[in-house]
């Protein structure tokens, strides 16, 4: 291990002469206060380091001293329900340890050394095993089974095994004879956070995550193990949608990276998950989730590897076979902070100052998402979904980090700010937005939901396009003057626009849409824009249409309760059948 002395400050980023030995991205302690820092540039004997914590007072002539080990992270039973820092200091550990704030150079283990599990043995003597293999099951929550799998670099037989009963982490659970020797295995293991998890192969994505937000899931799906980005401006309610995506969704775990946002949005989500409930089991939803709170007022540095370990994290999950759903709030932070390193590195810049390097950290972090065939010798697959925010300054969409990340997600939910200032939210225009997983999933919709949902879908779209269109023509002339088929088209197409694709993320029913209702919604609206179609061209008015009482019962549809919704849509489908037929007549006298 190389110990040298720092030679350079320039805020979060430091340099050290005498680390000869050392190797890139080592965790070394810098300073008489002992920081955390990792290494990330070597040129002689002299290293760059950026420092995951407050840097006031560190000054030339103190002494770094290297760990032998790159930044990792401790996977094993406890990081659910946990609430970690950037570097996966558990932050509820820190505050017993030091108060509120966060004291400098403090160390406090990942994961706890004295709990005890109920570990349950899955191999026995004498079996053949490799990397990813299972050894044993730990119930870490009531909904969450934590399988304690062979570390990836080992493989041999097992001599042995411990039997059922409780341990700590730390206490040996099997031995493994291998090519080397003896295998000591624990009930977790350390990997580096800037490394992928191997797997076998990936495979391609089949089935969408359902996450109740009808705009998501019906117009724009993400497949599980897709990629998917969220750029809007200031208020554009990205957080919000995050937030639904990590309430709602039906991956079986959730990592949440509040990655250099604002402290009070950090706050309402470290406030609100462990009171929430998981609507499939009833239980709290903290017992599949892991946060990762990185505020902005936090040290820049740290905000690298905050993305990284929770990327860890979900590949971790992912290789026991699970479906993972990653949420990072917000990417641009990130970018912000490598722009910020850069510059203190001397770097050449690139567009509007972020390095060059931007595109290629990107799409690293993007493509470590995927439905994969995990390593072990059983079949076995899982998947890591990733949803990006991105905050563009301005809302402009053509800065840097939303075009090379769209350039790398398939999914592609653009927030509009004037949609927001209409209260219309999710504030997802969906004539910017797009899903290239519209054909992978379609199946699935066409089996499991209705083999009709497709076409519906392209329907409705066509509808919003065609008042897009005619909305550039009202704004001219007024919609009296068009046509009454037009003015019918634009009827139909705001049914669409507010009683489907808005959704009130605050409201007991409406916060979550199961996919058969969405489904039955959609079906009835364009049941009515073919019944108002046909009426006038049989002569009734646009306006009279409009002013029907069916639309009240078309309004309220997304409040009614999923059990309650096919006697309200058959309702809904007797008056508007009867006033149909009671308004064509009226035209005939």
């Amino acid at each position: 291990m190389a110990e040298g002395k720092i030679v350079k400050v320039a805020g979060p980023v430091m340099k050290a002469e005498g680390m000869r030995g050392a190797m890139m991205y080592e965790v070394v302690r810098v300073g008489n206060y002992k920081l955390m820092g990792e290494i990330i540039q070597l040129e002689g004997d002299i290293a760059t380091i950026q420092v995951y914590e407050e840097t006031a007072g560190i000054k030339p002539g103190e002494p770094v001293i290297s760990t032998g080990a790159q930044l990792s992270v401790e996977l094993g039973p406890g990081i659910l329900k946990q609430i970690y820092d950037g570097v996966q200091r558990p932050l509820e550990v820190i505050r017993k340890e030091s108060g509120t704030f966060i004291a400098r150079g403090i160390e406090v283990p990942s994961l706890d050394r004295n709990k005890k599990w109920e570990f349950t043995p899955l191999a026995k003597v004498g079996d053949k095993v490799e990397g990813g293999d299972f050894l044993g099951e730990v119930p870490e929550t009531e909904l969450i089974t934590h399988r304690i799998m062979v570390p990836p670099d080992i493989s041999g037989e097992v001599v042995e095994i411990a039997h059922k009963g409780s341990y700590t982490i730390d206490e040996i659970i099997s031995k493994i004879k291998t090519e080397k020797g003896e295998e000591d295995v624990n009930m977790y293991q350390k990997w580096p956070v800037r490394i992928a998890r191997p797997l076998k192969k990936k495979l391609d994505p089949v089935a969408p995550l359902i996450s109740g937000q009808r705009v998501l899931d019906t117009f724009f799906p993400v497949a599980k193990g897709g990629t998917a980005a969220i750029p809007g401006p200031f208020g554009g309610g990205k957080t919000v949608t995050q937030h639904q995506l990590a309430k709602w969704c039906d991956a079986e775990i959730i990592v949440y990276v509040g990655c250099g946002e604002r402290g009070n949005e950090m706050t309402e989500v470290l406030e609100e998950f462990p009171h929430l409930t998981d609507p499939n089991s009833g239980k709290p939803l903290m017992e599949r989730t892991i946060l990762i709170a990185n505020t902005s007022n936090m040290p820049v540095a740290a905000r690298d590897a905050s993305v990284y370990t929770g990327i860890t994290f979900g590949e971790y999950f992912r290789d026991m076979g699970y479906n993972v759903a990653l949420m990072a709030d917000s990417t641009s932070r990130w970018a912000e902070a490598m722009r910020e390193i850069s510059g203190r590195l001397e770097e050449m810049p690139g567009e509007e100052g972020y390095p060059a390097y931007l595109a290629s950290r990107l799409a690293n972090f993007y493509e470590r998402s995927g439905r994969v065939e995990t390593i072990g010798t059983h079949k076995r697959e899982g998947s890591l979904t990733v949803v990006g925010a991105v905050s563009p300054p301005g809302g402009d969409f053509s800065e840097p980090v939303t075009q090379n990340t769209l350039r790398i997600t398939k999914v592609f939910w653009a927030l509009d700010a004037s949609l927001a200032d209409r209260r219309h939210f999710p504030a997802i225009n969906w004539l910017r937005s797009y899903s290239l997983y519209l054909d992978t999933v379609r199946d699935w919709w066409e089996k499991k939901v209705d083999e009709r949902w497709y076409e519906f879908r392209a329907k409705a779209m066509v509808l919003l396009q065609k008042e897009s269109e005619l909305q550039e023509i009202v704004q001219l002339v007024g919609p009296d003057a068009l046509p009454e088929k037009e003015r019918v088209a634009l009827e139909g197409a705001r049914v669409i626009r507010e009683d489907f694709l808005q959704q009130n993320a605050f409201h007991e029913i409406d916060t979550y849409c199961s996919v058969t209702k969405q489904f039955k919604m959609l079906d009835i609206m364009l049941e009515f824009y073919d019944r108002a179609n046909e009426a006038v061209s049989r002569g009734a008015s646009a306006r009279a249409i409009a002013e029907m009482s069916v639309r009240d019962g078309l309004s309220r549809l997304k409040y009614v309760e999923d059990s309650k919704v096919d006697e309200a849509i058959a309702k809904i489908r007797t008056n508007m059948k009867a006033e149909f037929e009671e308004l064509v007549t009226r035209v005939v006298a």
